[in-house]
């Protein structure tokens, strides 16, 4: 079954579209929050995460803070 994934970014982060353009490469489905205009959406993950940083890549249950390539294959299990 195919995991969840959100990608919470902002317009202006060269580390979220990093991240989005390797979820793409690697065929992985993800819908996109923008936590600059969605304050609900930012306040969540700042709760969750404890962390102020973007991107933040929620896959199912679990987050990756910043753009991990390797936890995110990890979570993801992508194959080399």
């Amino acid at each position: 079954m195919a995991k969840k994934v959100t990608v919470y970014s902002t317009p202006t982060c060269p580390y979220c579209e990093m991240a989005k353009d390797f979820l793409k490469e690697k065929g992985i489905k993800f819908e996109v929050v923008n936590v600059a205009e969605d304050q609900a959406a930012a306040k969540k993950i700042i709760d969750e995460t404890k962390q102020m940083n973007v991107p933040v890549i929620q896959i199912d249950d679990d987050y990756v803070v910043g753009f991990d390539e390797e936890q995110l294959t990890q979570l993801l299990d992508i194959k080399p």
